[in-house]
């Protein structure tokens, strides 16, 4: 007989979900923190960083799922944040963040 090996924590949508809501609304709450452009960007790149910070150790120690979830949205969030400060700096001329 041959040795099946099982993953401890398997990646399942629900944990994936769960990874994305919760990833949406912490980027969500600190990008309101935010008053102007410049604000929102800074905030929502902590915010980002601290989340793929909480998905490395849930990758080692936790919910792959869920960590995937955190870093899909993750990504998305700060994709926005780009695009948002591209198009401010594209109107003024003006790079925004300093």
């Amino acid at each position: 007989m041959r040795p099946s090996y099982r993953e401890p924590y398997p990646v399942t949508g629900a944990g994936v979900a769960v990874g994305a809501v919760t990833a949406f609304a912490w980027l969500l709450l600190f990008g309101l923190l935010g008053r102007d452009v410049p604000g929102y960007a800074w905030w929502t790149l902590v915010a980002g960083g601290l989340a793929w910070l909480a998905a490395a150790v849930l990758v080692r120690h936790g919910d792959r799922g869920v960590a995937t979830g955190v870093a899909i949205v993750t990504a998305g969030g700060w994709s926005i944040a780009a695009a948002i400060v591209a198009v401010r700096w594209a109107q003024s001329g003006d790079w925004p963040l300093w």
